[in-house]
């Protein structure tokens, strides 16, 4: 690991001023810790957000759940409110990693990395959440753009995430046995407004399929998917899984939760 300069910041207006090309923040550090110690990332100067405690905590109003950018997964997992509110997403919450993971990471942190295979990114699309940072509000559509990238700039840092309650909602994930990272994961969550199905694990990005959406929004129920092809044009395919199969599964876990809503 190559040396680094390391901030605690009080607030979040200090953590910006100290933010620059070649520097991360750090709340729960599950990614960037163990990329710097493998040498696969390195930075100039490591800014520590974890002791903001604006950007913390979850508040339930009438339509909408909003959870600071540094709420641990156990804390999502553990909340009455959450539970009460959007019960997918506090068992989404309580399917991450294993508890060390659960106890350090956050949701912030989470959708920040934008892994592939991780869980949140798939709750943000299904529930059409706001990312709100210190300059804006990003849609959750707008907000995911690519293999480990989002339209974050460098100075910028996600201070809540507010999700929209839906009338039902679940995420069923075939998790990879080891890291508990999805293999295939599927939000189903329909609103008022229409029905969202966010896919994580399957591409590059998360998604939603606007194919099993539309299926459902005719038909809410898991015989309405049986009609859906799934193309494997963009689908991850490695020693986990082929595209072949990750298709079958995206349809499989998408009648699941359909099932479980």
């Amino acid at each position: 690991m190559k040396t680094f300069n390391y901030h605690s910041a009080k607030d979040v207006k200090e953590a910006s001023k100290l933010a620059s090309s070649n520097s991360a923040f750090l709340a729960g550090g599950m990614t960037t810790l163990p990329s710097m110690k493998l040498g696969l990332a390195s930075y100039k100067d490591i800014i520590d957000i974890k002791r903001i405690k604006k950007i913390s905590g979850i508040k339930v109003s009438g339509k909408t759940v909003t959870i600071g950018a540094i709420t641990k997964h156990v804390e999502v997992a553990n909340s009455k409110d959450v539970k009460k509110a959007i019960p997918s997403l506090a068992a989404l919450a309580e399917g991450i990693g294993d508890p060390q993971v659960r106890n350090r990471g956050t949701i912030g942190g989470s959708i920040a990395n934008n892994d592939p295979a991780a869980d949140y990114p798939s709750a943000c699309i299904a529930l059409n959440a706001i990312i709100h940072t210190n300059n804006r509000k990003i849609n959750a559509d707008k907000f995911f753009t690519g293999m480990f990238e989002t339209s974050l700039k460098s100075s910028e840092i996600i201070e809540a995430i507010e999700f929209n309650i839906p009338q039902k909602s679940s995420y069923q994930k075939l998790p990879n046995p080891a890291s508990r990272y999805a293999i295939v994961g599927v939000y189903v969550a329909k609103h008022k407004t229409g029905i969202n199905v966010g896919v994580t694990g399957a591409k590059s990005s998360v998604y939603n399929d606007k194919n099993l959406a539309g299926a459902l929004s005719k038909n809410f129920s898991s015989s309405a998917i049986d009609n859906v092809k799934i193309s494997t044009s963009g689908i991850n395919s490695d020693i986990h899984a082929s595209a072949e199969y990750r298709a079958n599964m995206i349809k499989a876990f998408a009648k699941k939760a359909v099932d479980a809503c």
